[in-house]
């Protein structure tokens, strides 16, 4: 074949079968073989790592991604993301329609993958400097360059519009932070993080403790961004498969904002009133 009708990875590496070389006979990721080494010794946040990475990941780091996971899988009705999912679950949709609609609205600079690339870009600049931090959280770089999404609105990583840091926020910060490096993103987040929400008015988000735990794992803002969308979409899955079964009429509309008017055609004398003619 061809080169110019070959693809190029640095990851993945796929031996024909003999007999029919659109199907894979073996593959390889980073060297490893997927079927025959990965599938029965490793597990699959493992496995992630190594696809992501490029190296096999230590136990400490493997456990700390699988911990993420778990905080990350449902982000629960509340969250934008979730809702878009039920709304395409409820209105009778096919699944990737749901999925979709989940990654479309979680991609964003609210709570979403964006916010987390803003983050891991700080983290990137800022490291555990605290005076860097202040000059990133209050007077932020303008960019120079043109970009699809809007200069952030509020300090990525932070909620603009809570009070108080939610409990479940601190508890995902307090066990991930356990997990992590002795003097990585996570332990200084959680040493800082009071000092942090003051400097900005408001209380820390579930995606800066995200952003920081992808830090320590060692992605990149681009790793980080894919594997946020992805670990959020259990939870999305699940509440649109739920809401599907249990039908509209179970679903909070908003109806004190929907109000609907007669048609033209449905108004007396509609057919009168449009010919411009009237009987004397």
């Amino acid at each position: 074949m061809s080169s110019e009708y070959k693809y190029h990875s640095k990851f993945w590496l796929e031996e024909p079968e003999p007999d029919n070389p659109f199907a894979a006979k073996s593959c390889y990721c980073q060297g490893y073989d997927v079927y025959g080494q990965i599938l029965k010794n490793a597990g699959w946040f493992e496995y992630l790592l190594v696809m992501f990475r490029g190296e096999r990941p230590s136990t400490s780091c493997t456990r700390l991604l699988e911990t993420l996971a778990i905080a990350l899988a449902n982000p629960g009705p509340r969250e934008a993301s979730v809702r878009a999912a039920m709304n395409a679950g409820v209105a009778g949709t096919n699944h990737s329609s749901a999925l979709m609609a989940a990654l479309a609205v979680g991609a964003g600079q609210y709570g979403g993958a964006q916010e987390v690339v803003e983050c891991v870009n700080a983290w990137k600049s800022c490291g555990t400097d605290f005076d860097s931090w202040v000059r990133a959280l209050t007077d932020p770089e303008k960019r120079e360059h043109a970009d699809i999404w809007l200069p952030m609105e509020h300090a990525p990583g932070f909620d603009p519009n809570g009070d108080v840091t939610p409990t479940p926020v601190r508890q995902v910060l307090n066990q991930l932070s356990e997990l992590g490096p002795g003097d990585g993103a996570l332990r200084w987040l959680k040493e800082h993080r009071e000092d942090l929400e003051r400097l900005v008015g408001y209380p820390l988000a579930m995606s800066g403790v995200a952003a920081a735990a992808l830090v320590d794992l060692r992605l990149n803002a681009d790793q980080a961004s894919m594997l946020y969308l992805i670990l959020r979409l259990p939870g999305a899955a699940a509440h649109a498969i739920e809401q599907g079964e249990m039908g509209w009429k179970k679903f909070p509309y908003y109806g004190p904002g929907v109000e609907l008017e007669p048609s033209a055609d449905s108004r007396p004398d509609a057919s009168s009133e449009a010919g411009g003619c009237r009987d004397a």
